[in-house]
């Protein structure tokens, strides 16, 4: 049976599962429902997600929802069995590096970038205005992150000096970020900046670029 994934392809969210799955080498259906109120239906609550969120996934009949714990899922089932891309290590500490930076990239990195985001992508979308005072407070909040970023990064193309889900992790809300013309917060620190081409550069992501519509 085939990995079923739901979502939407603006979502970065599922963005990051559908690059998992690239890198992986699995084939995969990929479902859109046709409107946001589709995902709040009592069948939707029942069989996909019981808080009306995206993405879910199903593997011949197991179901999960979550981004980073399907992630995780599909990494420790199937890597090495379609692909050479390790995206967690098999060894203890290196795996432990990857999830130290995982939790730095939710803890730290995405908060800030996801409120910046929002009001620079999603709020034009659904056509408001963007708040400014929380455009610059989070602007104003990642610039630190980014220091420590830059710092963390001297003498590595990747967080944990290979490439990992918590880079993976990293790649959609900063595509929006800097489609959405903040890219001189990566630009100005040489470390992110390089990190940033390295990571944004894999195949599989500029494969989805292609191949999908994003916000």
């Amino acid at each position: 049976m085939t990995i079923q994934l739901t979502g939407y392809s603006i979502s970065a969210y599922c963005l990051v599962l559908l690059h998992v799955l690239k890198e992986l080498g699995l084939s995969y259906e990929f479902t859109q429902p046709n409107s946001f109120e589709e995902i709040k239906t009592p069948e939707y609550l029942a069989t996909k997600h019981p808080f009306g969120k995206i993405p879910s996934l199903n593997d011949d009949g197991f179901q999960i929802y979550e981004t980073r714990a399907i992630a995780r899922y599909l990494v420790k089932k199937y890597q090495g069995t379609k692909s050479s891309t390790v995206l967690i290590p098999s060894d203890v500490q290196k795996a432990a590096l990857v999830e130290q930076f995982i939790s730095v990239e939710i803890s730290y990195y995405t908060q800030p970038l996801g409120k910046l985001v929002g009001q620079l992508v999603f709020a034009k979308r659904r056509g408001n205005e963007p708040d400014l005072k929380i455009i610059n407070e989070a602007r104003e909040e990642l610039e630190k992150v980014l220091d420590v970023y830059e710092k963390l990064l001297e003498d590595k193309d990747y967080l944990t000096g290979e490439f990992s889900l918590a880079d993976l992790l990293h790649i959609p809300l900063t595509n929006y970020a800097i489609k959405a013309g903040e890219n001189d917060l990566w630009n100005k620190r040489p470390n992110v900046s390089r990190w940033w081409k390295n990571i944004s550069e894999r195949e599989c992501w500029k494969n989805i670029l292609n191949e999908y519509t994003l916000a």
